[in-house]
């Protein structure tokens, strides 16, 4: 099965993700067309499953001019909130220095595919290859701040395992 059509609480991880950033417009999703409760405009990434860099450039390619702030969210992740977006565009918000928030675990170890980001510096640092190259490359040198993260938060879905905690976090 499609991991990101997974339930969690009656609801595929998806939608859960599509929940948090429910204000934002448009809403771009960038993988194979699925099912979802909420319109979103929906990309691909040439080639398909390029990785989460080649993804993130398709993602702003559908974004319209004067776009200033994006979200790059990773859909496996039940536990994000509109709190926990809100949380992170007030904490770039709150820099201008910095090219975006992410959320970090204990430790400080950020999670790249959770975080909102400022379009011109992601556009600025994109390079020309993105096919099979580390998310962190790009964003790691704009200096993101690192948002404490709650645990259920940075949770996210990746075994048999992960789902059974994922929807006990939901009960």
């Amino acid at each position: 099965m499609d991991k990101v059509l997974l339930p969690v609480a009656g609801r595929s991880l998806l939608d859960r993700t599509l929940d948090a950033v429910a204000d934002a417009d448009p809403i771009v999703v960038v993988g194979p067309e699925r099912p979802t409760e909420r319109a979103v405009q929906w990309t691909r990434e040439e080639p398909p499953d390029g990785g989460p860099l080649a993804a993130v450039h398709a993602g702003l390619a559908r974004l319209p001019a004067g776009t200033r702030v994006v979200a790059i969210l990773a859909a496996d992740h039940p536990h994000l909130t509109p709190e926990t977006l809100a949380r992170l565009r007030g904490s770039l918000t709150a820099d201008l220095r910095a090219g975006g928030a992410v959320l970090a675990e204990t430790g400080g170890r950020p999670q790249w595919l959770l975080g909102v980001w400022r379009v011109s510096a992601l556009r600025a640092a994109m390079p020309d290859e993105v096919r099979d190259k580390p998310i962190r490359a790009l964003l790691a040198p704009l200096a993101p701040i690192h948002v404490p993260a709650t645990p259920t938060e940075t949770s996210d879905v990746d075994t048999p395992e992960d789902l059974d905690r994922a929807r006990t976090l939901d009960d």
